[in-house]
């Protein structure tokens, strides 16, 4: 689809898209809808979802053209800037206090508006670009959204004590990126949990202390004994009735459970169980643009190690999605502007 180019007015910014990541919540958005279990469905046009839209929400592009009002310290003509994509309605006290994730009319890059599966996006405010010149391109764009969902859950969960341990389930692109980040942030003991061979010996290459495949028989059990009974975080990144019921029934007593993970379905659990182990459980979605600034903070000073990539042109997207849909990713696929089709 061909359209017009636009031209930044007041604080508008123009980028050339350089690098799309490609992100699971992408099948989501291409299916519209969340699987919300016996609720029904989530439509997302109900979220602001307006067709025709351009998907992709890691976003890194090189900055063309200003708008007249578009004033910030280093966004400049080309500069490569890494863009904050979850922009909300811009006027409630969340978007004031810079936590525009927790906006509840939430008009982010990639939903509600054009994201990066295009050669150009308009962006809203230079507040929303962070700059990440001399860093790997590849890797740096995934931390707009997988990056910065863990860093903002695992900062959520909190530090534990000498001898807990911390299990991340899911080593999928997201899983990944929460153990290197983890590792990053001082957690010592972390376990990454899934059932593919494949992507727990990634998930020991990204740093995990120890590493559980679910497709063996008693996965509770042998995850409480991994952990010698010293479970006291889980991180769901996949975000399944399964993956919940592990979590939650492998933790010690006052552990905490939260979930960034939006494969779908309902969360069950006995209500006894919530004072009797002393338990939190509790949600997270993406992170804010401070936090963002954080996290390529921690990257810049070399404690984050690189997720696995795989780079593919622009015009392979659709294909990367069949290929993330069906489970023949691992790490992130990164689409690449730079290169011709």
């Amino acid at each position: 689809r061909q359209r017009p180019m636009p031209r930044p007015e007041g604080t508008q910014v123009l980028l050339r898209i350089r690098r799309s990541g490609v992100c699971h919540s992408d099948i989501h958005i291409q299916d519209g809808y969340f699987d919300l279990g016996e609720a029904g469905k989530l439509s997302l046009e109900a979220r602001g979802l307006k067709l025709p839209v351009a998907m992709g929400h890691e976003m890194l592009g090189e900055v063309v053209a200003l708008g007249p009002d578009a004033r910030a310290d280093g966004v400049e003509v080309g500069k490569t800037m890494l863009i904050f994509p979850w922009v909300g309605c811009g006027e409630c006290l969340a978007c004031q206090e810079d936590r525009e994730n927790d906006c509840a009319a939430m008009q982010s890059y990639g939903v509600a508006q054009d994201g990066g599966y295009a050669t150009h996006v308009l962006i809203r405010h230079p507040k929303f670009l962070v700059d990440v010149e001399g860093l790997d391109p590849d890797v740096v764009t995934p931390y707009a959204c997988s990056g910065l969902t863990v860093f903002n859950a695992l900062g959520r969960i909190g530090k534990l004590r000498d001898g807990e341990w911390l299990a991340i389930i899911g080593t999928g692109g997201l899983g990944l990126n929460a153990i290197a980040i983890a590792k990053a942030m001082g957690f010592e003991r972390v376990i990454g949990v899934d059932q593919d061979a494949a992507k727990l010996e990634a998930a020991r290459e990204m740093g995990a202390d120890a590493v559980l495949d679910t497709s063996q028989p008693e996965a509770v059990k042998n995850l409480m004994k991994l952990a010698g009974g010293r479970l006291l975080g889980v991180l769901d990144t996949v975000g399944l009735p399964a993956t919940s019921q592990l979590g939650i029934h492998a933790l010690a007593k006052t552990g905490r459970y939260l979930v960034v993970g939006l494969h779908g379905g309902d969360f069950k659990m006995p209500l006894p169980m919530l004072p009797q182990k002393a338990l939190s459980v509790c949600g997270a979605f993406v992170g804010s643009s401070p936090q963002l600034r954080e996290l390529i903070a921690l990257v810049r000073k070399g404690k984050v190690k690189p997720l696995i990539m795989e780079s593919r042109p622009l015009s392979q997207a659709s294909e990367a999605l069949d290929d993330l849909r069906a489970g023949k990713v691992t790490g992130r696929v990164v689409l690449n502007g730079d290169q011709a089709g």
